[in-house]
């Protein structure tokens, strides 16, 4: 075996090394695109966090979106949905309490 069928073995095994990040990338990048922000149902009133099922028809909840939930509390987010937006991987986040 001579030295350059050895330099050709080492670079196809870094070309599949790195096929496979450049296929992880994209697959982290695609689940992260989402336009939607993250939303939880809670209570106007009292901002605590409330079973989904309060948030359909007749219930006494309302979507809370982006933020997050502290002790049984929504935070960090807003009622509001064209008030928070999403990024994604290497995106900006932003969030308007309210």
């Amino acid at each position: 075996m001579d030295s350059s069928s050895i330099n050709q073995r080492r670079m196809r095994s870094g070309a599949v090394a790195l096929g496979g990040m450049g296929l992880l990338a994209a697959t982290l990048v695609a689940c992260g695109s989402s336009d939607e922000p993250d939303r939880r149902c809670a209570s106007r009133s009292t901002l605590d966090h409330l079973n989904s099922k309060e948030c359909k028809t007749g219930g006494t909840g309302a979507y809370y979106y982006g933020g997050r939930v502290s002790n049984g509390k929504v935070t960090g987010g807003s009622f509001d949905k064209s008030a928070v937006t999403r990024g994604g991987i290497g995106g900006h986040s932003s969030s308007s309490g309210g």
